[in-house]
């Protein structure tokens, strides 16, 4: 026994627990290294879900490309891209301010990635599912923890470019509850012989658990078309995304697809009224975000050269969908005016929108007093931000290919 453990080892494993839940994720990541007796309580799946619930739940995460995007650059990967954490409550979003800079781990020979940016994917419980798809078909997937230091990279999906041909895909992430698992959902159109009116989305399911991607049963998929890459919002149990059909008479009909992960069953969901004009078109550029315990939908008006922010209120309430800010895309300094809305790219806990503004900059605003604030930070592209909590989440994964960096 080393002297450590004898040191705390007359410490009941209650009082031990409650003691480890009291301390910063950083202090408890230490913890592991002093006794095995410690490492054991640490480990156990039961603490990692009740330290799940006690955490920190006001945090924003913010992933930042660090330089403007050169296809073909020779950025070093660590630099490409910066991970922060910030408090939901600072007026300062700057560096001085931040929560917590995450160590970006793709810089050993064990992890793999061919593109110079990583898409994100989703955030769940301290969880970021990473996708390596904006521009190749890489088919590479991560989940990553960076408050534990764990990696995970997954096995090859079913649809690839070598089975199946060329596709557009989107994927969601989130947690089913009724089997206490972490499933990442692709959905896959297949480009190459695609029919509008006809063709369903290829759907494949991967289980954490398992370690595996399983096929969904096409009769369960709906008729639809999904954008490459189309954000998601995992939002109660379920993941949504914007698709579209085409009618006998030719026109498009978009529409909001859900997917519960607990039942594994779709469903779908109706987008607010949109202009006329957009029956004709089968691209929007309007992804749906998450907006607190609901959606929202960002509307690209060509029409109107406005971006409409639509709320839905009460979530799965169709007659809810609210129309809470339009503002013009146009500016008289051009694309890189401070002024000039590049896009919409979330929500902070609060239900302020995020704003990619010319040059990177981004703002917030609030939709009820229209305020507006710099947050002080500048992205090149392919920002985001979104909720995070710091778990234990992957710690207890020492097999099945986690990497610890």
């Amino acid at each position: 026994m080393s002297d450590n453990e004898k040191r705390w080892g007359f410490l009941p494993d209650e009082i031990l627990t409650h003691i480890f839940h009291c301390l910063p994720i950083k202090s408890i990541i230490v913890c592991t290294s002093v006794s095995k007796t410690w490492k054991s309580l640490i480990k156990n799946p039961t603490f990692i879900s009740t330290h799940l619930r006690h955490s920190h739940k006001n945090l924003l995460l913010f992933r930042l490309p660090t330089q403007p995007f050169k296809m073909f650059g020779t950025i070093p990967t660590g630099d490409r891209e910066v991970y922060t954490l910030h408090d939901d409550d600072d007026d300062d979003f700057t560096e001085q301010q931040q929560h917590t800079r995450l160590d970006f781990p793709f810089h050993g020979p064990d992890l793999e990635s061919h593109c110079l940016v990583f898409r994100v994917v989703g955030t769940c419980d301290g969880l970021l599912c990473l996708s390596d798809d904006l521009f190749t078909y890489t088919d590479i997937f991560y989940l990553w923890n960076p408050c534990v230091r764990k990696i995970l990279r997954l096995p090859y999906p079913n649809v690839t470019f070598d089975t199946h041909g060329g596709f557009d895909a989107s994927l969601g992430f989130g947690f089913d509850p009724k089997t206490n698992d972490y499933k990442v959902v692709r959905v896959v159109t297949l480009v190459d012989t695609l029919d509008l009116r006809k063709d369903r989305p290829k759907v494949e399911v991967y289980s954490l658990s398992t370690n595996k991607w399983r096929m969904v049963k096409a009769s369960l998929v709906p008729r639809c078309v999904i954008d490459g890459r189309a954000p998601q919002a995992f939002v109660n149990g379920a993941l949504h995304w914007r698709v579209f059909t085409r009618a006998d008479d030719g026109s498009f009909h978009h529409f909001v697809l859900v997917f519960d992960l607990g039942d594994e069953v779709f469903r779908n969901m109706q987008l607010p009224e949109l202009p006329a004009y957009t029956r004709e078109r089968m691209r929007l550029c309007s992804p749906i975000s998450t907006y607190g315990n609901s959606i929202a939908f960002f509307h690209q008006d060509y029409n109107s050269h406005c971006l409409n922010i639509w709320v839905m209120k009460q979530y799965g309430i169709v007659s809810s969908w609210t129309k809470a800010l339009s503002l013009t895309m146009t500016s008289q300094g051009g694309f890189l005016s401070r002024d000039y809305i590049r896009r919409a790219v979330g929500f902070t806990r609060s239900g302020k929108i995020v704003w990619e503004m010319g040059g990177g900059h981004l703002v917030s605003q609030d939709l009820e007093t229209k305020e507006i604030k710099d947050l002080g930070i500048i992205g090149y592209k392919y920002n985001f931000v979104g909720a995070y909590v710091e778990s234990l989440i992957l710690l207890d994964k020492a097999a099945n290919g986690v990497v610890t960096y």
